[in-house]
């Protein structure tokens, strides 16, 4: 359940400060508010980079493979060569094994 915010709190910060906070807030998708709580709080936010990109690539593959499944059923392809995405894969499986471990030694997760 989420908590109201009943409370309103204001305090002085340097501008320099203030727009590092929020280019943080930004590239984690957060609001301010919500950046500055949970770093308060201990709940140590991770951002991800390049994660986006490793999506694409993920669902490029899968409407290759889909497209493949299609051709296939209609008989119009009997065998296919599947090396590079194969690789494709391989590659996508050792950048989300880098960030993996760059989460767990960051003591989270």
């Amino acid at each position: 359940m989420k908590q109201t915010k009943d409370k309103n709190y204001a305090f002085r910060i340097s501008e320099k400060d203030l727009n590092t906070i929020k280019r943080k807030a930004n590239k984690a998708k957060m609001s301010v508010t919500d950046y500055i709580t949970k770093s308060a709080l201990d709940k140590e936010i991770i951002i991800i980079d390049g994660l986006p990109d490793i999506v694409s690539q993920l669902k490029k593959i899968g409407n290759n493979l889909n497209q493949l499944t299609m051709l296939s059923h209609q008989g119009v392809i009997n065998t296919v060569k599947l090396d590079e995405t194969e690789e494709s894969l391989t590659a996508i499986y050792w950048k989300i094994n880098e960030l993996t471990k760059a989460v767990d030694d960051s003591g989270s997760v």
